[in-house]
């Protein structure tokens, strides 16, 4: 009876230990399942950061991401991405939401924009701000999803403690990293 009792409690032991790790390797935002990343940034190598260090993040959190510079030639404009031939092409792809991330400024709190504008809409506007301004000590990034050419949801990370580029990028990492996960809603 004795033996009976530790073989059962090695069992279920054994079997909480299989349940945890068949639940921390489930890691996917729950809802998003793809999107293509949009980075809407004057300067190539910032937009080119921004996307790739993104699409990564997804990608590794088990939410299938495209960068825009995939669908794209160099330099052309995002606003292409709206015309129906591309937006064509995304949906054969298996992509139905967008995600466009942009600077929303520097050393000051910043919102969430509450302004209702379309996808063509949000894709022709311009960006004033670089991924990094010297002397700046925070910077905020917004994401914006859209999905039928409305949006879906908004989103607002600050990284601060910034003093060039390549810090920016390293923060920005780790903190998407983390609210992918457990800020970005059902999708």
């Amino acid at each position: 009876m004795k033996f009976f009792k530790i073989a059962m409690k090695q069992t279920i032991f054994l079997l909480a230990i299989l349940v945890s790790f068949h639940s921390f390797s489930q890691k996917q935002a729950q809802g998003l399942t793809n999107t293509v990343v949009i980075g809407q940034f004057d300067k190539a190598e910032d937009r080119f950061s921004v996307e790739i260090n993104t699409t990564e993040l997804l990608v590794a959190n088990g939410i299938k991401a495209m960068p825009s510079l995939n669908l794209l030639k160099t330099g052309a404009d995002t606003r292409l991405l709206s015309t129906d031939s591309l937006k064509a092409l995304v949906k054969s792809k298996g992509f139905d939401t967008y995600l466009i991330v942009s600077v929303r400024g520097y050393d000051k709190r910043f919102q969430k924009s509450e302004r209702q504008v379309t996808l063509e809409e949000a894709l022709g506007f311009g960006n004033l701000f670089h991924l990094y301004r010297n002397e700046a000590t925070s910077v905020t990034f917004e994401f914006t999803f859209f999905r039928e050419n409305k949006i879906i949801f908004r989103d607002i990370m600050r990284c601060e403690g910034i003093s060039d580029r390549n810090i920016v990028l390293k923060k920005y990492r780790k903190k998407l990293n983390k609210r992918i996960l457990k800020k970005w809603p059902k999708l």
